[in-house]
């Protein structure tokens, strides 16, 4: 057995550091009403917005607990649900002005981890693993 995590464990470990310090690096900036659980759901909002049913799919947790993630955001002002064009049954998961407001300073955190990633790396290196990432991604990733 060797001393070195999986290749799986150790994307885990990065993913976790820079999902911690995007999340307190929100919560420091106002966003102190949000829990990790609100978070990872509002990462898989999409811009035109998404069905609960697609988001519980893709989040991999219960319609139930997407629900009250959901109505929780909604009652903070962070998302917005209206009519779904395609199906007068069905309703969207839209980002507010607020949740457009948060997407972009974690986005702006977020784009300082992966600086210091590249610079940790260095340039070539990040690249290449940047370009594994994104080649893996075509057999892990079914909502691509």
């Amino acid at each position: 057995m060797s001393d070195t995590p999986s290749i799986a464990a150790l994307m885990f470990i990065a993913h976790r550091a820079a999902e911690t310090r995007v999340f307190e690096t929100l919560r420091a900036a106002g966003y102190d009403d949000l829990t990790m659980a609100q978070c990872r759901i509002a990462q898989r909002l999409q811009p035109d917005g998404i069905r609960l049913t697609d988001l519980a799919e893709q989040a991999s947790v219960t319609k139930q607990t997407t629900g009250a993630l959901v109505d929780e955001l909604e009652r903070a002002g962070y998302v917005v649900r209206k009519p779904d064009p395609a199906d007068a049954r069905a309703r969207l998961v839209t980002l507010s002005a607020r949740g457009r407001r948060l997407c972009a300073a974690a986005a702006s955190e977020l784009a300082k981890v992966e600086a210091e990633w590249r610079e940790h790396l260095g340039t070539e290196a990040f690249t290449a693993l940047t370009g594994a990432l994104v080649a893996l991604r075509e057999i892990t990733d079914p909502y691509r």
